[in-house]
């Protein structure tokens, strides 16, 4: 039980941390892209990729009426957000030059820059998270880069080895817009360091964003440098970004996937240049960046200048020593020792189900009274799962698993002509506040349309990757006045090294006896 309930506006805020910033003239100018003349089927046109799989003029009309509502959507967003601006915690790196949104809360220090927005505020948003709010993974300085300047090179086992200019990337092949839900592996990991430390730093539950991302399909460059089959060998397709990281021996950021993934239709893979109708912001790649819908974060390279197709697959020390879920027994020593990082059937591609309650808040007070008593009271929250799959079903339990209550589920995409979803949902329950004050949590579960979901029990693994057990709220009966009774709520954490939560207490207790 909290030894003492915080000022109510202090609880519910929560918009404003860290150190303050100081404002300064930005060197880098954040607009929309000047032209975006995007030719559909122009058969006079030699240089433009005609694909037997691009969408009918039907399917077209109903892909712009409703991405026009998502840009409704990036409007209003963007009109409830403060200006980003150069935080006095980059001065002294080479992220100096980046502007970024100042309540985003810090991960790993001032640098490198890797970050989660407070959970609230990315709910507040619904669907579509401006791109200031955004969730932020880098793994050193963000490389600087022009428009004019940047070229993607696709080179490997393809007939025609080429470098592409952002412009030709834009006016020569056909462009796909779409909503993607990104979701880091490590989202919820602090769960997991709370039980043993991994060796990954600690994500909160909102290092998953959903945006509007528009570029070229990966396919269409692959077919136009005349990529070889699999029988020449041909079997992976490897990207590679601009930055040059120190921590990985040297080499630049780098992964892979299959070529079958990289080929199909119906995965949506698209190397992007627009986010949110804007040219990608520099945390989020600009200008070019690896799109693959319901993988995690890690295969999405940012910064992205080459794409190689190979037999093997990719030989970045990322792709290897990262984005991988190992047996639990397995150690950051035995794992070097005996190789595990090189056994393929232990890396992550596709996301895994999960759900998250969001409503109420870590903190929130449900004053409790002869009106509030009559009164139901709406848990909410978002869930996801991977590889386009649907989420079928959601679930609340407040007698610990006994009996479960279905929520009403919200999917404000519509599904793929591949019948894919690529974005998280939204779900919502009515309960009686009776209930809450005789329970002693809340939790949720997801199902996704193969009847996954999520295990009860936290399984920990050494990278701290794909925690999905079901998401625990307490629920805390305190007297805050003489008379008075109220329920203080709180989620398992807080991200990073803020402290709150019910695991907290936990292992305090632990450590205590």
């Amino acid at each position: 039980m909290p030894g003492s309930i915080r000022n109510q506006n202090l609880i519910n805020s929560r918009l404003e941390r860290g150190i303050p910033p100081v404002v300064r003239t930005s060197t880098y100018t954040y607009r929309p892209i000047p032209t975006l003349s995007f030719p559909r089927n122009n058969a006079s046109n030699p240089t433009i990729f005609l694909d037997k799989y691009l969408s009918s003029d039907e399917d077209d009309d109903e892909d712009d009426h409703q991405n026009n509502e998502y840009l409704q959507m990036i409007k209003k967003g963007n009109s409830e957000l403060e200006p980003s601006v150069h935080d006095t915690r980059d001065e002294g790196t080479a992220d100096n030059w980046v502007e970024r949104n100042a309540s985003l809360i810090r991960l790993t220090g001032k640098h490198p820059f890797n970050s989660e927005p407070p959970l609230n505020r990315l709910m507040h948003h619904g669907f579509i998270t401006p791109v200031p709010l955004h969730y932020v993974r880098n793994h050193g300085p963000v490389p600087k880069g022009t428009w004019d300047d940047w070229t993607v090179e696709v080179t490997g086992l393809v007939k025609r080895s080429m470098k592409f200019t952002m412009d030709q990337l834009v006016n020569e092949f056909p462009c796909r817009e779409l909503p993607v839900t990104l979701v880091c592996a490590g989202n919820r990991r602090k769960e997991q360091n709370m039980v043993k430390q991994t060796i990954g730093f600690n994500w909160g539950a909102a290092a998953v964003s959903t945006t509007l991302w528009r570029g070229v399909p990966l396919r269409a460059l692959l077919k136009r440098c005349g990529i070889y089959s699999r029988k020449k060998g041909a079997l992976n397709v490897c990207f590679e970004g601009a930055d040059v990281l120190p921590g990985g021996c040297g080499s630049k950021y780098g992964t892979s996937i299959e070529k079958e993934f990289a080929m199909d239709p119906a995965r949506d893979i698209i190397i992007a240049y627009m986010q949110n109708g804007e040219k990608l912001a520099p945390d989020h790649g600009f200008p070019a960046r690896m799109i693959i819908p319901g993988f995690i974060g890690g295969r999405m390279v940012k910064w992205l200048k080459r794409i190689v197709v190979t037999t093997q697959e990719s030989v970045s020390y990322y792709h290897y020593k990262d984005n991988r879920v190992l047996p639990s027994h397995v150690n950051a020593e035995l794992a070097n020792a005996d190789g595990w990082w090189y056994k393929p059937e232990y890396i992550i591609n596709e996301l895994n189900i999960n759900s998250v309650i969001t409503t109420p808040s870590h903190e929130d007070i449900l004053p409790i009274n002869s009106w509030t008593a009559r009164q139901p009271y709406t848990l909410k929250g978002y869930a996801y799962s991977g590889g386009g799959k649907k989420v079928t079903r959601v679930e609340v339990t407040m007698d610990g698993g006994d009996t479960w209550l279905v929520c009403r589920v919200v999917h404000p995409e519509k599904p793929t002509k591949y019948g894919k979803y690529w974005c998280w949902c939204f779900w919502s329950l009515e309960v009686e506040v009776l209930g809450l004050l005789s329970a002693k949590e809340i939790a949720v579960r997801a199902w996704d349309e193969t009847l996954n979901t999520q295990p009860e029990k936290l399984i920990w693994n050494v990278m701290g990757m794909m925690n999905n057990c079901w998401f625990r709220v307490k629920t805390n009966v305190v007297k805050p006045h003489k008379g008075e009774i109220a329920i203080v709520f709180e989620h398992p954490n807080q991200p990073g090294n803020q402290s709150g939560g019910w695991m907290g207490k936990r292992r305090v207790l632990e450590i205590s006896k």
